[in-house]
């Protein structure tokens, strides 16, 4: 093990965004390439939004993609408890050093009066941040502010220095002191504010590398000034973490991902049957590059090159075309027996399988899964494809043929094919691909003079309910001799 110590520390609001996961795959992989610590870390501090089930949300997030971690939730470790919310006595005895040792302040400005003097800066073309009016107030001053009932937030001291960083993403970065104003670390509830909790944790959990969005770049000086503070206090050891930004997830129109955009959502790969192999793949191209052009990986070979230095600090681009294709190949790339296991529960859900699906079912799936794994790119896509097959077993429902593809198909022209194919197929004693084949090409191309998509478009339509379906004449096999018979009656009835 190294002493590399990386932390994913998402808040849990709302359910988790692609984002959020590519944040937690770089870091994982750093670690993993390492062999440092990955430490996965709750920031729960904002009661009005934090929720259990974004929580829960979050940990089988993790699981599902794989991504184990070193400390945290359901692991623990030496730096515990690994959710904010159970460490809100660590931040009380922070913030009260910082108070003592003159590193904070308390601040009694109202939010009206800060808005009234920042529109006074913006008209005489400042900055418009805190204007260090409570900085220096005087006893007697604290006094008549709390006489009149007013509350305080505590803020901490900016030194009047500017801070640069060699970022591991963006090379040198310097913020000018008058951009870095006096910031709030407690609120006046005494809530202890992410300015504060965030950097603390990462001192106190011996953090050295810090992956995160680019969004906050902005707080990285703030935490450089807390982190020399923490450390003249004797809170911090060591040297201060290494900071990497790592570049936005760009949508549609070249706007920054938001949690409102439908592909931002995790649940929505999940729900639409992406692999969590798949869509790692996918997401570890967002800004960085395995090399040697290199596109189809499993996250442990990514875990292997990984090398920060090959992330880039430009705008990546969310190509939901790309991430489905990237699925597919995974798709194809299971073994038969994998990917049937895991076509079930979407079977289940989508009401084709009961509950727990019988053994002949599953047989007959295996046998099926070869014919479309191919043409698959995800999960949800095979229900669709194979559904057809177990329609009128006990607990799943009867066959339909779709109503719009009975109209375009099955019209009194199809009639005729219908007959002709069923008076074929009727007639065989031996009901497998080859002999189904060999008796509707005879009956239908050479009897009847059809083209292929004339002649096999309506038997398809009337035995698996689409003209979209895996090949015909295996089907008509797995399906079976009494079904396929059945289903071409009523279709001709």
């Amino acid at each position: 093990m190294s002493n590399v110590r990386v932390r994913f520390c998402p808040s849990p609001t709302g359910n988790p965004h692609v984002g959020m996961v590519r944040t937690a795959l770089f870091n994982w992989a750093y670690a993993r390439h390492t062999g440092g610590t990955f430490i996965f870390r709750i920031e729960d501090t904002d009661s009005a939004r934090d929720s259990e089930e974004s929580y829960n949300d979050l940990l089988d997030s993790l699981r599902w993609l794989g991504m184990d971690w070193d400390e945290g939730p359901e692991v623990g470790g030496p730096h515990g408890p690994y959710r904010q919310s159970e460490r809100m006595d660590i931040y009380a005895d922070v913030a009260s050093q910082l108070l003592a040792g003159g590193y904070a302040y308390k601040c009694y400005c109202s939010p009206e009066e800060l808005e009234e003097r920042r529109e006074v800066a913006r008209a005489a073309g400042k900055t418009p941040g805190y204007d260090r009016m409570c900085r220096t107030l005087s006893a007697e001053q604290i006094a008549a502010y709390e006489a009149e009932g007013r509350s305080a937030v505590v803020r901490f001291r900016m030194p009047d220095t500017d801070y640069t960083w060699v970022d591991l993403v963006r090379g040198e970065v310097t913020f000018a002191n008058e951009h870095v104003p006096d910031y709030v670390i407690v609120r006046a509830t005494g809530e202890p504010l992410y300015t504060l909790v965030n950097p603390v944790d990462d001192v106190l959990m011996e953090v050295t590398h810090v992956l995160r969005g680019e969004d906050l770049l902005s707080s990285t000086p703030r935490q450089l000034a807390l982190y020399d503070a923490l450390k003249e206090l004797g809170i911090a050891q060591g040297e201060r973490p290494q900071y990497g930004h790592l570049p936005y997830v760009m949508g549609e129109g070249n706007k920054k991902l938001s949690k409102r955009d439908p592909e931002s959502r995790l649940l929505m790969y999940r729900e639409e049957g992406y692999l969590p192999e798949g869509l790692i793949n996918y997401l570890a191209l967002l800004g960085w590059s395995f090399g040697e052009d290199r596109e189809f990986f499993s996250k442990e070979d990514m875990a292997e090159v990984f090398d920060i230095s090959r992330v880039n600090a430009n705008p990546a681009r969310f190509d939901l075309k790309k991430c489905t294709a990237i699925n597919g190949e995974w798709m194809r790339a299971l073994e038969t027996d994998d990917l049937t296991d895991r076509l079930i529960p979407y079977l289940v859900t989508d009401g084709v399988f009961a509950q727990h699906p019988t053994q002949d079912q599953v047989l007959t799936l295996r046998k099926a899964v070869p014919l479309v794994q191919e043409r698959m790119e995800t999960l949800r896509q095979g229900v669709g494809m194979l559904g057809f097959l177990f329609y009128g077993d006990e607990g799943s429902p009867e066959f339909q043929v779709e109503p719009a593809e009975a109209e375009k198909v099955l019209t009194p022209d199809a009639q005729p094919v219908l007959t002709a194919g069923l008076q074929a197929l009727e007639q065989l004693t031996e009901w497998t691909t080859e002999t189904i084949e060999a008796a509707l090409r005879e009956a239908l191309i050479d009897g009847l003079e059809l083209k292929p998509k004339l002649a096999f478009g309506p038997v398809r339509v009337a035995v698996t309910g689409r003209r979209v379906s895996p090949p015909l004449f295996e089907s008509l096999e797995i399906l079976g001799r009494e079904r396929t018979l059945a289903r071409i009656q009523a279709a001709i009835g």
